[in-house]
């Protein structure tokens, strides 16, 4: 008989009660010994530790306190996103009950290549992808392991769409993963249009739709609501009008301004995004979910036909005439466990207008960062935010200055800021994603960079 308790079955929840607590205790004495948001000394160091509270990965005879061992060892090594004092990148803290429903995910370890793998956990899926996708004017979702697939998944729809080929015409402020898709998928090279305020410019995409030769129709334009960098919105309705003038096709990856939908007071950021063909969203950013939570949302179910696959052993010709649902046409991917639990469940526990206070909270964090640093003589701000994302800097100091606060920052354990270059220059960014975070809060994170700034 094994030894190896199962976490499902008649036995699993006792089997996991007693886990689940050391499980809590290694994170907390782990986030204990990290003692701030980013663990110090740099890779080495973090390297080093690691591998003397691991030691044999694989040794003669298992160790039963390697849970709590390499639980601890993880939080301790650890980038902490709930901390104020993290806030480089779209990487946000986690809601306790979205946790709380990933766990269930992987207790029960259904998968959605077959039905009868998932039953529940399929339909679960059908209605909530189809909800996100009215919610944002469209008629129904895939779900994806974040924006990028999303992104691959809409040129791939556009490429089939269009008997095998399509041209890309994007901003340069695109996201990397659309040009690199239209690699994966053996298109031509993006036509890259100019982004002079960090936005697509609708003129010159104009010029560039006018220019492009070919049969109209055989074109995928790619617009950003909330880019990377500065968290900037490209024109929409303009972008939208342009493509049905010229009879392109739409896709806007809203990955990081998705999330505004919720929020009364953001949502018309969003004005323009249910004239796209294809949208893609990901909620392991302005959603608070961990990671994975994408989706990629569609104007034209028929558009999914392209996905269609048969393997006899999934789904049969007999098994779906005789009503099993055939899964494979909903993702590239085959074996994919139901990550559309933990999203009916934040859904459904906070609500729409629990989700849009969240929005709003990290917006208005946002504002008030934005304005600390406009009000300080010693920084300079690059521009009002427009959803969560500040960039600034020193005033004054040079490129490689700023480079090296942020590493000085990161090898301390102090604080995590991100980076980005725009208009010739080198920005410190603040990702503000935590709606804990406090005024004092931003104001430490400054104090910080302040700080380590050399004279």
């Amino acid at each position: 008989m094994s030894s190896a308790p199962l976490a499902s079955g008649a036995e699993g929840p006792d089997a996991l009660r007693p886990l689940l607590n050391t499980v809590l205790d290694a994170l907390g004495t782990g986030r204990q010994a990290r003692g701030g948001p980013f663990p110090a000394g740099g890779p080495d160091a973090v390297a080093s530790r690691l591998r003397d509270a691991v030691g044999d990965v694989l040794p003669e005879d298992g160790d039963p306190t390697a849970l709590r061992t390499l639980v601890h060892a993880l939080a301790e090594g650890a980038a902490d996103p709930a901390d104020p004092l993290c806030a480089a990148h779209l990487h946000c803290p986690p809601l306790a009950v979205s946790a709380a429903a990933d766990l269930a995910v992987s207790a029960l370890n259904p998968s959605l290549d077959s039905w009868d793998q998932a039953p529940a956990a399929s339909a679960l899926e059908a209605l909530v992808t189809r909800t996100l996708a009215h919610e944002i004017g469209l008629a129904d979702a895939l779900v994806t392991t974040g924006g990028t697939e999303a992104n691959q998944l809409a040129l791939l729809l556009a490429r089939e769409a269009h008997s095998g080929t399509v041209q890309l015409v994007c901003g340069s402020n695109a996201h990397h993963s659309l040009p690199r898709a239209a690699w994966l998928l053996g298109l031509p090279d993006p036509v890259v249009v100019p982004a002079p305020a960090g936005t697509l410019d609708p003129a010159a995409l104009d010029e560039a739709l006018t220019a492009l030769p070919g049969p109209r129709g055989s074109v995928l334009v790619a617009a950003t609501a909330g880019t990377t960098d500065a968290g900037l919105i490209d024109p929409l309705p303009e972008i939208a009008g342009l493509c049905a003038a010229h009879g392109a096709r739409l896709h806007i990856d809203a990955a990081y301004g998705g999330g505004l939908v919720f929020s009364d007071r953001h949502r018309d950021k969003l004005a323009g995004l249910d004239r796209a063909h294809t949208v893609t969203l990901d909620l392991h950013k302005l959603g608070w979910q961990p990671v994975a939570a994408g989706l990629l949302a569609v104007r034209h179910p028929r558009d999914l036909a392209a996905l269609t696959q048969r393997a006899d052993y999934l789904n049969a010709d007999d098994d779906t005439e005789a009503g099993l649902p055939d899964l494979l046409g909903r993702s590239m991917r085959t074996t994919r466990r139901p990550d559309v639990l933990k999203l009916a469940v934040t859904l459904k526990t906070l609500g729409r207008t629990g989700l849009g206070t969240l929005v709003d909270q990290v917006c208005a964090r946002a504002r008030e960062f934005a304005a600390m640093v406009h009000n300080h003589p010693g920084f300079e701000l690059y521009d009002p935010p427009v959803i969560s994302t500040v960039l600034f800097r020193p005033a004054e100091a040079t490129d490689e200055a700023v480079a090296a606060v942020r590493r000085q920052l990161l090898h301390d354990g102090r604080a995590v800021l991100g980076r980005a270059a725009l208009d010739g220059r080198l920005w410190l960014k603040a990702t503000l994603l935590n709606p804990h975070t406090r005024p004092d809060d931003l104001a430490a994170l400054l104090k910080l960079v302040e700080g380590h700034t050399p004279r």
